[in-house]
């Protein structure tokens, strides 16, 4: 939990008149029951009004002094947790964003929504909790022991002789409840993910009758959770009912000795009075601890998930290019292996080239490897062995910012968000209302969207739901080519579309991209056969390369998926 200090750091300032604060106005609250022994031992029996009216103003002064104390140092400690929660969330959602792929994958995308929201929410009440609590509650415990010890030494030993019992207590369950609560948090992982899929997959599950399915699923993932928090929370719901069980105890003896001493004139009734007020300050203290070591132990638990993601180190770094590479190559893969498990590789011993403004059209079979060479251009992940190289250099050589600037691309499953199509379009970057229009009329978008009565200001719903399978497609590659990039990626994402609408796609991004080099994977031939070259994959190998007519003659698979097609190879 060392990484929560360098956000609380620049906070020092507040947390620390904070913490004066909250101290004052503990303090204030400790003295109120020894000037109320005070006053009953001491000054009523003068009979003198006006100092009992000037103790009883001293006692109003401390209990105000007390609570505005606490109220103030309550609200700056909740100014300041909000604070570092904002920044904390702030740099683990940008963290999930910097991870490499192979990082998100071991992760998964429903762990990491976890953290960013229950575990981040888990350390936030905790930070919250020892600004209110965890100065308060010290503070009375020993403030009210060294009075009470003052007062009395006999009567406050009986008292003291519970709090052992009641930190071995909470300390060896706060011990298992650690491990508990990560299990919990790993149960919630397993309730988003089910969550998050049947979200994204909600037309289909109503298409095929599958919600009763879904709900069993959810229940399931439900009860995991429960029985989770179950055994968590009986573990460590024993600890208020055993602290309370033992200050009880404790509260019968100090009861049963006062007794005792207050017959025998060893002690006075005043005393026991603020004794028993100073006792329940300390129980009420004791009381705060136990519930800051539940919290502890949900802090603990989410803190080291929150570690793990913001201290992973990326296994994508910078090197230094070998200087081997031919310049006059846009794109060259050189003898390229990978695997994503290291188990079996995904892909072996491919090998192509490509000059800048040429086209490359990659079609094989489902899970044949196709979208992992895209996925290896874009050094979403890096080889096993090879190389792959962008203008004669290294892809490995290049700075992030430098390689994926060079990149417009559209993914099989690409997202919309919840804005304006321009906006859709735009995607945050410098780009002109008049270079929009024109990627729309590139990507065939343009006479949908002006058919709209907002035109390019239509609101697209989350994910694009409004809009038909090609719009979207569309609107995607409009996306992709509106910075005009080097390298225009383009991956299934004509599939929705008609064949004369991809027919004059294919024609408009050759006059409006002459320099940029496109690949195109895709299912079918006629999205690929005017190519300049052309790679057929099954199962990770290149089993066919070279233009559309070499290929119907030398290449049996791709003759194959050609004449299933109906024709499709033979339209222009």
């Amino acid at each position: 939990m060392k990484w929560i200090f360098t956000y609380l750091k620049p906070l020092l300032l507040r947390i620390t008149v904070g913490i004066t604060v909250k101290i004052v106005g503990t303090v204030a609250e400790l003295i109120i029951p020894f000037l109320l022994s005070y006053i009953l031992e001491n000054v009523i029996d003068t009979n003198d009004i006006n100092r009992i009216l000037l103790f009883g103003a001293l006692m109003a002064v401390f209990a105000i002094i007390a609570c505005l104390g606490n109220i103030i140092a309550n609200r700056m400690a909740a100014k300041t947790t909000m604070i570092f929660s904002t920044r904390m969330r702030k740099d683990l959602f940008s963290k999930t964003l910097y991870l490499s792929a192979r990082s998100t994958d071991r992760f998964t995308i429903p762990s990491l929504e976890s953290r960013i929201t229950s575990d981040t929410y888990n350390v936030q009440n905790f930070i919250g909790m020892m600004q209110r609590m965890g100065i308060r509650a010290p503070i009375l415990l020993l403030g009210g022991t060294i009075i009470t010890l003052a007062m009395d030494k006999k009567l406050a030993l009986v008292m003291i002789a519970t709090l052992p019992l009641i930190f071995i207590v909470v300390y060896g369950i706060s011990r298992m409840g650690v491990p508990l609560y990560s299990t919990v948090q790993q149960s919630v992982d397993g309730m988003v993910r089910v969550v998050r899929e049947d979200a994204q997959g909600i037309r289909v599950i109503k298409a095929l009758s599958k919600v009763d399915y879904e709900n069993d699923r959810y229940e399931q993932a439900n009860l995991a959770l429960k029985r989770n928090e179950t055994k968590a929370g009986i573990i460590m719901g024993v600890v208020n009912p055993i602290m309370t069980l033992l200050m009880n105890m404790g509260i019968v003896a100090v009861i049963g000795v006062s007794a005792y001493f207050v017959s025998t004139n060893q002690s006075s009734v005043t005393t026991v009075i603020a004794f028993m007020q100073y006792f329940t300050l300390i129980s009420m203290a004791m009381m705060s601890l136990s519930r800051m070591f539940v919290m502890y132990t949900k802090c603990a638990a989410s803190a080291k998930r929150i570690s793990q993601v913001m201290g992973q180190v990326s296994e994508l770094e910078e090197i230094a290019d070998d200087g081997k590479g031919d310049k006059s190559l846009h794109i060259s893969f050189e003898d390229v292996t990978f695997s994503y498990l290291g188990k079996s590789n995904n892909l072996k011993n491919i090998s192509f080239s490509l000059k800048k403004g040429e086209t490359l059209g990659i079609i094989g079979t489902t899970g044949s490897g196709k979208s992992t060479i895209l996925r290896l251009l874009m050094r979403f992940y890096d080889v096993d062995s090879g190389v792959i190289r962008i203008n004669g250099k290294d892809v490995r050589s290049y700075n992030r910012e430098e390689l994926t600037a060079m990149f417009g691309v559209v993914f099989q499953n690409d997202f919309l968000y919840a804005d304006s199509i321009e906006e859709n379009i735009r995607f945050g970057r410098d780009i002109s209302s008049e270079d929009i229009v024109s990627a729309a009329k590139t990507a065939q978008a343009h006479n949908f969207i002006t058919s709209f009565s907002e035109g390019y200001t239509h609101s697209v719903s989350t994910g694009g739901t409004n809009l038909s399978g090609g719009q979207r497609q569309r609107l995607l590659i409009s996306r992709a080519i509106a910075g005009r990039p080097q390298i225009l990626i383009l991956d299934d994402s004509s599939s929705a579309l008609d064949y004369k609408t991809d027919a004059n796609l294919r024609q408009a991004l050759s006059q409006a991209l002459p320099q940029s080099t496109v690949i195109t994977v895709a299912q079918r031939v006629s999205s690929v056969k005017n190519c300049d070259l052309i790679l057929v994959i099954e199962d990770g190998r290149i089993i066919g390369c070279g233009k559309h007519k070499e290929l119907m003659e030398k290449c049996s698979q791709y003759k194959e998926i050609s004449d299933s097609q109906m024709g499709g190879a033979f339209l222009d």
